[in-house]
């Protein structure tokens, strides 16, 4: 076998690697026989090459049996997970998975961290006192077949080489590449023995991918993933110009995932949830009626079951269930400030990256791997695309710890908003479903 070096090299002047060169790449680097700084050169010549159909089948291959696979095969309910691409204020899984769970499909649901400007359903999780992402397979499982959803990071011996590079990939700027995104997404997710996926691909200002036309090459590179493996996936692509709902944030995200299992939350928020249950139940077979389908979800709000299960599984990952009842358990910052408009009009622009930035500033994310969250910081975004807004109004509030953090901040919310004399016209939130 080559060395590391030399397949750097050949990757990088934009020859293929063969099957076995691959498995040889992840083998090593999650045996940590290959540092991180050679995978991080790695990742960059990927990016900037990218993988062909055949490396890319070889390297999520390698990827998914670089360690454990689970075996959910006793369950009896069919299985359907859903996956974001990553967007600003995306915590649609965290009020999805449970109405879901709650119309009867098992929703082995394993997520990440922030990468980037992003946000990560793990991080808004963790805001909950005491709450557990890092569970070994047996408890994984076990979660599932008891409540019917469970909420995790991948354990240590679940896909340990996407663990290891996922957090390379953020702190190396080599996130925003499709043969790395699809390949991190699908090993984890065909890892988890399932009957079907869900996928949101984001498009826009702050997504990966910037434009529909990118977008649906990802999409469709990750359903050819998913059939080539036997898993059935549909992809919905949204909008993600503008922030998704009010909060951006971690623990206020869990505050507005609430909200919207006791039927309330923003309506953009409220609308793609309900589009994605609705591809989640016709996966799973319980409805291919997309009317019918809202229907039972929307019940399983009404009639209080979905704030049950997410009570269940907090309780069953060790959290507090009370923060379904009050927030008072929540952490949040101290300190409270203002963006204000500079004159009467209409919100033209929203910027879903300069507010996703601001908030890493804050302490939301990471700027580098080893960063800590502070779960109580975030911004509450009042005013959104169309709205009218009188200067000197707040677009928005920031809550903040450090004076120097929100500083920062200020510059990327400065310029996030922008006021016009006339209102725009909206954009879906939906733009299309792939299969």
């Amino acid at each position: 076998m080559a060395s590391m070096i030399e397949l750097i090299r050949r990757k990088r002047d934009g020859e293929a690697l063969s099957a076995e060169e691959v498995a040889w790449v992840i083998a090593e680097y999650t045996a940590e026989a290959v540092p991180d700084y050679q995978m991080a050169a790695m990742l960059m010549a990927i990016f900037h090459r990218g993988l062909d159909p055949a490396e890319l089948a070889a390297w999520t291959e390698a990827m998914l049996h670089s360690g454990d696979v689970l075996d959910l095969s006793a369950i009896a309910a069919p299985k359907v997970d859903k996956h974001s691409t990553g967007g600003i204020g995306d915590k649609a899984s965290i009020p999805l998975a449970p109405m879901v769970a709650a119309c009867g499909i098992a929703v082995p649901m394993m997520s990440g961290r922030g990468l980037g400007h992003t946000g990560g359903t793990l991080d808004k999780l963790e805001s909950i006192p005491g709450f557990r992402t890092a569970l070994d397979p047996a408890e994984f499982a076990d979660i599932v077949d008891r409540v019917g959803l469970v909420l995790a990071g991948q354990s240590e011996t679940l896909v340990p080489a996407d663990r290891r590079m996922y957090a390379l990939r953020d702190a190396t700027g080599t996130v925003p590449s499709i043969p790395l995104i699809a390949s991190s997404i699908m090993s984890k997710k065909l890892a988890e023995d399932l009957d079907g996926l869900v996928l949101d691909v984001k498009v826009g200002s702050g997504a990966f991918m910037k434009d529909e036309t990118t977008a649906r090459r990802l999409a469709d590179t990750m359903i050819g993933i998913g059939q080539a493996h036997d898993t059935p996936v549909t992809a919905v692509l949204s909008d993600m110009d503008q922030p998704l709902g009010r909060e951006v944030g971690n623990a206020n995200e869990i505050i507005e995932s609430i909200a919207v299992l006791r039927g309330e939350g923003p309506p953009d928020l409220v609308e793609l949830v309900y589009a994605l249950g609705a591809e989640m139940l016709a996966l799973g077979g319980v409805t291919q009626d997309r009317a019918e389908a809202h229907t039972r979800l929307e019940t399983a709000v009404t009639s209080g079951a979905a704030l049950d299960v997410f009570a269940s599984v907090i309780e069953a990952q060790g959290g507090d269930p009370s923060v379904v009842e009050s927030d008072s358990a929540l952490p949040t910052a101290p300190h409270r400030t203002a963006v204000t408009a500079a004159e009467s009009g209409f919100v033209i622009r929203c910027d879903a990256l300069d507010i996703g930035l601001a908030a890493v500033s804050l302490g939301a994310g990471r700027e580098r791997k080893e960063d800590s969250i502070d779960p109580g910081v975030g911004i509450t975004v009042l005013k959104k695309l169309g709205d009218g807004v009188e200067k000197s109004e707040r677009l928005a509030v920031v809550a903040y710890r450090d004076d120097g953090r929100l500083e920062a901040a200020r510059r990327r919310l400065d310029t996030a908003w922008q006021v016009g004399p006339e209102p725009v016209i909206l954009p879906p939130l939906v733009l299309d479903t792939v299969a």
